[in-house]
């Protein structure tokens, strides 16, 4: 059985990221002082006094709104079903508002646990106002401040002993299980709009994620662990990035960073592409930045199918001329919308993971090496042995009488990787000289 699940709801502006974010210890969420920060249900570890459980921040749940409020509070209804316990967090400086009530009437409705969050009683003098919440019949209000921190270790005493009974396992001396770390992280990367959540969802068989089409709809990054026929993978959907001197409001900065750090913390990117609108210069600068974290890479150009066969093969080149520095990068064609052709994206990632932790045998690089120099020298030096000293990607260190020309390194490098079955994982070469 997993963890049990705390669900975090209520309407827009109340503060239920930065509860989330005071329970976990962390900044796990993105807080700004506006609503709508939050749109996608993010589920985070926490932890008190031993007990763990899983924590899913919410967008704010509204009675009427577009389309896009609309699928927010959608995700709202899914996430407070789906939980243990349920804490519905409102404004007591403000007081029960029609939307806390049109949220109060559905939870009571539900046949769980629940509590209500008096947020932002910042002190004694505030303490009053949290009464006022009597009205929304669901019990005494908690008057705790997530932002200082105020009466919330008392609230988490209160979540561990509301959350269902530990069960026990029958076998005592059965090892955990494997840590997340140990999971293999793929990060879904692109610009605004390309249809990342769309594949995220596709490929998690979920819709966690929320979609609409409107650019910058992803805020932060989600993460779900998923159970592939190739072993178990974490997905993340970051949201689209732009170059900085667009980024104009402190919620994009953040999306920006969390994204950025996703990158350099994946074990390989999928960079969505969308292909009724070609490889655009931002669609090669993104990739240049996903290329220097050292992570593979796989490209999925989506919305292949309203392309006719014109079209095919101008995005066909626009991908070898403009991304010919990720020439060794297996192409997807598909639809994330349709999932036609995601079926291959998995087995890919598996290959391009499998390769990005590879460790190969000292004595058979040195085979390869002189094999490769004795059928074709270098204008000047040699190398003398080489040794592989790291993984993720797999780094090699040259030891050579004198410095090489980049060409040439370029040449042994792709004799490593045609004897080693690299694929598309970036290599590192690295040179020291010796005197023999």
């Amino acid at each position: 059985m997993g963890l049990p699940v705390v669900a975090i709801v209520g309407r827009p502006n109340v503060g239920k990221s930065t509860l989330l974010n005071r329970i976990v210890g962390r900044r796990a969420a993105i807080v700004e002082e506006k609503p709508g920060v939050t749109r996608d249900r993010k589920e985070v570890e926490g932890e008190w006094n031993g007990r763990q459980f899983l924590v899913v921040d919410t967008g704010g749940w509204m009675t009427k709104g577009d389309s896009l409020d609309d699928k927010v509070s959608k995700q709202s209804e899914r996430a407070w079903a789906d939980a243990d316990l349920v804490l519905f967090v409102t404004d007591a400086s403000v007081g029960p508002t029609a939307e806390d009530r049109a949220v109060a009437n559905r939870l009571r409705a539900l046949d769980r646990p629940m509590l209500l969050i008096a947020n932002k009683v910042d002190g004694e003098n505030r303490e009053n106002d949290a009464w006022e919440l009597l009205k929304l019949g669901l019990g005494d209000p908690w008057p705790v401040s997530a932002l200082h921190g105020r009466r919330t270790g008392d609230l988490l005493d209160e979540i561990v002993r509301l959350l269902p009974p530990e069960v026990e396992s029958e076998d005592e001396d059965v090892e955990a299980t494997t840590p997340d770390e140990s999971v293999p992280a793929v990060a879904i990367v692109g610009r605004p709009n390309v249809g990342k959540s769309t594949l995220f969802n596709r490929l998690i068989g979920d819709e966690r994620a929320v979609v609409h089409d409107m650019p910058g709809t992803t805020r932060d990054t989600i993460d779900t662990e998923v159970d592939t026929p190739d072993g178990r993978i974490r997905f993340i959907d970051t949201a689209g990035m732009r170059r900085k001197s667009r980024i104009d409001e402190g919620t994009e900065y953040y999306s920006l960073v969390r994204a950025l750090q996703a990158i350099d913390e994946a074990d390989v990117a999928i960079l969505v592409i969308d292909a009724t609108e070609g490889v655009t210069h931002q669609d090669q600068r993104l990739a240049e930045r996903v290329d220097a974290s050292g992570c593979p890479i796989v490209i999925l150009l989506n919305k292949w199918e309203l392309l006719d066969a014109e079209g095919h093969e101008d995005v066909e080149l626009q991908i070898r001329e403009r991304l010919h520095f990720l020439s060794q990068s297996p192409v997807m064609k598909g639809s994330a919308l349709s999932g036609k052709g995601i079926h291959r994206i998995v087995p890919a990632l598996a290959q391009a993971v499998e390769e990005y932790h590879r460790r190969v045998p000292t004595r058979e690089l040195n085979q390869v090496l002189q094999a490769a120099q004795a059928a074709q020298p270098a204008p000047a030096g040699r190398v003398l042995y080489g040794t592989q000293g790291a993984t993720d990607p797999p780094t090699f260190t040259l030891f050579a009488n004198r410095d090489l020309p980049a060409g040439y390194l370029r040449y042994l490098e792709r004799k490593i990787r045609e004897h080693f079955g690299f694929g598309n994982t970036p290599l590192k070469i690295r040179v020291r000289r010796r005197q023999h």
